[in-house]
C-alpha cells in the first residue's frame, strides 16, 4: 500500500513539470511504464455528454497526439462505465483492457483506457482505479492554463452567441456533497436563447438557480451576461435572496436590453429550510416516494421589467424532505412537447438513475420529440435532497446498478 501511495507525488509533479498542454501526456506515459500498459488512452465526455474524444493515447512505441474523433457512447462500453461509474475489464486481442471513470465530485470528466499485456490482479486495479481519480485533478489543474480540454468536450465550433453562453454555465456540471446531489444540463436550440443555470456551494448553504432570458443568439446571450453577472456578485457579495433578485432586476432594467424569467433556491444544509424565489418562471417539479407534483409558488414579474423603481421579489418556504428530488427547468423543456413527453412520468422512470443520468435523459427526449433544431433551448437541473442529518459524500446518489453496471470479464 505505501509503495503504490508512494508513487501519486512522482505522478502529480511529473504532471506539473510539464506543460498545461502536455500534462495528461505526460501522466499516461508515467502510467504506462508503471503498468508495463501497451496503451493508455484519456477519452474526455464533450459538452452533449453523449459521446467521448480520444484526447491522449500513449503506446510503448509512439506518443500519439489528440484527434478530434468523438465516440458515441450510447450502447457503447464507455458509456456503460460512464453510467455505472464503475471500472470494467475484458480480454480483448490486444490484451487485458481496463476502462475506468475519471470523475470530480460527481462530474463525469472522462474515462481512463489501459490496454494490459495480461490480466491484473486486484491490487493493479485498485491502483487503476485511484490513479484516475488523480487524474481528475490534473485535468481541472491544467485547465486553467490552456484550451485543449474545453477543445476536447467540442463536436464542433460554437457561434459567438454559444461561446458566451457555455462559458455562463458553472464549470462542473454535476456536484455530489454529503446533504444533496445535483446535475444540470443545457440542450441548445437553433439560434440560442440564453438559458443558464448555476450552483455554488457554501459553508452552510447550496445555492442554485436557472435563467432564461427573452429572445435568441447574441442579444439572448449577452442578456444573461449581465443577468448571471449580477446574480453571481451578489451572491458573493452575500446578499439574501430577495437582494439577489432586486439587483438582478435593477442590473437588466438598467441593460434595457429585454427581461428574463428565473428561479432562486437557497437551502440551508444545517436544516434543510429551503427558501425560493420565482420570476416568472414554470414551477419546479418535486418527486417525493414515486409520486411527482408541481410545487406551487407565488410568480413575481420576470427580472429586468422595473423601470421606476425595482420590484420587490417574495422569498417563500418550500417543504424540502430528505429523498426528494427536486426539478428545476426553463419553458423550453415544456414548449411544443406536452403531447410527446410526460416528464412526471419520465421522472418517476429515471428515480433510480444518478441526477447526472436523469438530466440527460429528459434532454434527449425533448430533443428526440422535435424531431430537429429545437425552437427554444431546454434546461433542466435535477437536485437530489438527502437531508442535513448526512456527514458523507453520496456518491452513487439514485444510481441503477443493476440497470447501468457493466460486465466484468
Amino acid at each position: 500500500m505505501a509503495s503504490r501511495q508512494s508513487r501519486f507525488p512522482q505522478l502529480l509533479t511529473a504532471a506539473e513539470t510539464a506543460a498545461p498542454v502536455e500534462a495528461v501526456d505526460v501522466f499516461a506515459e508515467n502510467l504506462r511504464r508503471r503498468f508495463g500498459a501497451t496503451q493508455v488512452s484519456f477519452l474526455i465526455v464533450d459538452l452533449t455528454g453523449r459521446a467521448v474524444a480520444r484526447l491522449t493515447t500513449t503506446t510503448a512505441a509512439t506518443t500519439v497526439g489528440h484527434d478530434a474523433d468523438h465516440i458515441p457512447m450510447l450502447g457503447s462500453v464507455y458509456g456503460q462505465v460512464i453510467r455505472a461509474q464503475r471500472l470494467y475489464q475484458e480480454a480483448t486481442g490486444e490484451g487485458h483492457r481496463v476502462i475506468t471513470p475519471v470523475t470530480n465530485r460527481g462530474d463525469a470528466i472522462g474515462l481512463l483506457e489501459i490496454i494490459l499485456p495480461t490480466r491484473p490482479d486486484e491490487n493493479v486495479l485498485q491502483a487503476v482505479g485511484e490513479a484516475a481519480h488523480l487524474l481528475a485533478y490534473v485535468v481541472i489543474a491544467n485547465g486553467r492554463f490552456t484550451d485543449l480540454y474545453t477543445w476536447g468536450k467540442r463536436t464542433k465550433p460554437p457561434t459567438l452567441a454559444a461561446e458566451i453562453q457555455y462559458q455562463l454555465l458553472p464549470q462542473s456540471l454535476s456536484c455530489e456533497g454529503a446533504q444533496f446531489t445535483l446535475c444540470g444540463n443545457l440542450e441548445p436550440s437553433a439560434d440560442l436563447s440564453g438559458d443558464t443555470f448555476d450552483y455554488a456551494v457554501e459553508r452552510d448553504v447550496l445555492h442554485l438557480s436557472v435563467t432564461d432570458p427573452m429572445g435568441h443568439d447574441l442579444a439572448a446571450a449577452l442578456a444573461a451576461t449581465v443577468l448571471v453577472g449580477a446574480l453571481r456578485g451578489a451572491r458573493r457579495a452575500g446578499t439574501g435572496l430577495a437582494e439577489q433578485a432586486r439587483l438582478a432586476d435593477q442590473a437588466l432594467a438598467d441593460y434595457g436590453q429585454g427581461h428574463a424569467t428565473g428561479q432562486l433556491l437557497r437551502i440551508d444544509l444545517h436544516t434543510g429550510q429551503a427558501q425560493f424565489v420565482n420570476a416568472g418562471h414554470p414551477w419546479p417539479l418535486r418527486m417525493r416516494e414515486g409520486a411527482v407534483e408541481e410545487i406551487p409558488c407565488e410568480v413575481d414579474q420576470p427580472f429586468g421589467l422595473s423601470v421606476v423603481a425595482s420590484q420587490h421579489y417574495r422569498v417563500q418556504d418550500i417543504d424540502l424532505r430528505p429523498g426528494d428530488r427536486i426539478l428545476m427547468l426553463t419553458d423550453g423543456m415544456l414548449e411544443h412537447h406536452e403531447e410527446d413527453i410526460d416528464l412526471p412520468a419520465l421522472l418517476r422512470r429515471t428515480r433510480n438513475l444518478h441526477p447526472r443520468e436523469t438530466v440527460l435523459t429528459m434532454s434527449s427526449a425533448v430533443r428526440q420529440a422535435a424531431g430537429g433544431p429545437l425552437e427554444d433551448d431546454a434546461t433542466v437541473m435535477c437536485l437530489d435532497w438527502h437531508g442535513p442529518q448526512e456527514t458523507q459524500r453520496h456518491v452513487s446518489s439514485g444510481a441503477d446498478v443493476q440497470q447501468a453496471s457493466p460486465g466484468v470479464a
